[in-house]
């Protein structure tokens, strides 16, 4: 069975700077992430994992993530994840 992920990395450095984002791959993902593969997320390197969520469902878990970006999902995020 394929997993699909939405997780959320947290910077190192900066412990207050959060990414959010989707994958089936999550610890090749997280190294894109901390290799500056990812232009939005190269100058915060390193990150680690703060939050990860795997789902069955690959409509789910992007109507999850979309949500988790919103500012509602924000808030939730912040205070329950």
């Amino acid at each position: 069975m394929a997993f699909y992920y939405v997780y959320i990395l947290q910077t190192i450095n900066e412990p207050f700077h959060y990414y959010t984002g989707f994958t089936e791959d999550l610890s090749a993902r997280l190294q894109s992430h901390n290799s500056g593969n990812c232009p939005h997320t190269s100058k915060f390197k390193p990150w680690r994992i703060k939050t990860a969520i795997a789902f069955s469902d690959r409509g789910k878990a992007l109507e999850f993530e979309t949500y988790l970006k919103s500012g509602s999902g924000r808030a939730f995020a912040e205070k329950r994840l």
